[in-house]
C-alpha cells in the first residue's frame, strides 16, 4: 500500500492514536459516518427531485395538449 509495511502502518496509528485520544477518534469516526450519511440521503433526494420534475413535465405537457386540443374541438363546434 503506497510502498507503506503493515510495520509502518501500526506505528503510525499508535501515534495517532496517543495524540487524539480514543474520544476524540470515536467522535471523529462517528461525524465522518453522519457525513456520508447525509451525503448520501442529500444525492437520494436530488435525483428523486429530477424523476419528480420529470414526471410533472410529462403530465403538464399532456395536459396542455389535451386543453389545446378540447379547445380546438369547441372552435370547431361553433
Amino acid at each position: 500500500m503506497f510502498g507503506i509495511s503493515p510495520a509502518q502502518l501500526i506505528i503510525i496509528l499508535v501515534i495517532v492514536l496517543l495524540l487524539f485520544g480514543t474520544k476524540k477518534l470515536r467522535n471523529l469516526g462517528g461525524d465522518l459516518g453522519s457525513a456520508i450519511k447525509g451525503f448520501k440521503k442529500a444525492v437520494s433526494e436530488d435525483n428523486n427531485d429530477e424523476k419528480k420534475s420529470d414526471e410533472t413535465e410529462k403530465l403538464d405537457a399532456k395536459a396542455t395538449a389535451e386543453k389545446s386540443a378540447s379547445t380546438e374541438k369547441e372552435k370547431d363546434q361553433a
